[in-house]
């Protein structure tokens, strides 16, 4: 079955497109840069070559701007990620003040009842 996104072509900015060989450039691997811009390590050398040929006309072309959505999604996945681990901090806040209640005898311990007891 195919995949959807295999059905339309992405179009890259030029500003997209020399920052990509720019981080290729300066010693990064392809791998790694291909994986974090989500996109193949050949279209970068091609990219490169384009430029090395034809730097003043290379990536004439309007394209999306992939990188501010790159950069987006991004965020949404770092909101994703610290909202797992904020709800995961609360349930484990949860466990420890029911265990600790189950320690103290079935009292309910809060901290503003700390505070009268130590009166």
């Amino acid at each position: 079955m195919a995949n959807s996104r295999s059905n339309s072509r992405r179009a890259f900015t030029r500003e997209f497109k020399l920052a990509a060989v720019k981080e290729l450039d300066s010693g990064k691997p392809a791998g790694y840069v291909a994986r974090r811009l989500e996109i193949k390590p050949g279209l970068l050398y091609r990219w490169r070559r384009e430029l090395k040929k034809h730097p003043t006309k290379a990536f004439s072309g309007q394209g999306n701007k992939m990188l501010a959505d790159t950069r987006e999604a991004e965020l949404e996945r770092k909101i994703g990620q610290l909202t797992m681990e904020n709800d995961f901090l609360k349930k484990l806040l949860r466990t420890f003040e029911n265990q600790q209640e189950a320690d103290n005898g079935g009292r309910g311990y809060t901290r503003g009842s700390a505070k009268k007891a130590s009166r």
